[in-house]
């Protein structure tokens, strides 16, 4: 079990509480807490970076409205979740005609955001090629899986829900990315 996952979710579990009573520097804390996480996975979704933005202020408005408030008990699966419904909200709206053409959509995974994603996490700029190269050779719902569960560190329930997928197709994914990253590096 990952403890430091489990501290973070404390810590911003105690902070949304604080908030709720008051407490208007905990928003501030949960802000700073999620928004380079959600910025990035926001940018998995679509290559449109102001309307990640947006979507993300669309969200902490929400979360601001303490009369609104949700019961929440993770609240980084909660803000991931949200951003993605906003995003399919803002793509429906404004691109799409059906729910097959959204799925489809978000399913496309951007080499260009992947990129970004390794870029701050690699130093060496040979690795940052062969990691790339990698990852193209996924699938991409592989890849979205693969993000979630190693770059963001979520559980596999939470990865289960944020796809909607079961977790026994979760699983699957991930241990055939990782099985088909291990077959390029040999």
């Amino acid at each position: 079990m990952n403890t430091c996952a489990t501290k973070d979710n404390k810590d911003a579990f105690q902070l949304l509480t604080d908030y709720q009573n008051g407490d208007n520097s905990a928003f501030t804390f949960i802000y700073n807490m999620y928004i380079q996480k959600m910025l990035s996975f926001g940018s998995c979704l679509t290559s449109d970076r102001e309307l990640v933005k947006d979507c993300i202020q669309d969200v902490f408005l929400r979360l601001l409205d303490r009369n609104r408030m949700p019961d929440v008990h993770n609240l980084g699966s909660y803000l991931i979740i949200s951003l993605r419904n906003r995003l399919l909200d803002e793509f429906r709206r404004n691109n799409f005609t059906s729910d097959a053409e959204v799925e489809s959509f978000t399913m496309r995974l951007s080499n260009e955001d992947l990129e970004r994603s390794f870029i701050d996490k690699e130093t060496d700029l040979r690795e940052h090629v062969k990691v790339v190269s990698l990852m193209q050779s996924l699938t991409p719902r592989q890849r979205q899986a693969f993000q979630l569960y190693y770059l963001e560190e979520k559980k596999y329930e939470e990865i289960c829900h944020i796809m909607k997928l079961n977790h026994h197709s979760v699983r699957n994914l991930v241990h055939r990315g990782m099985l088909k990253l291990r077959a390029a590096t040999v």
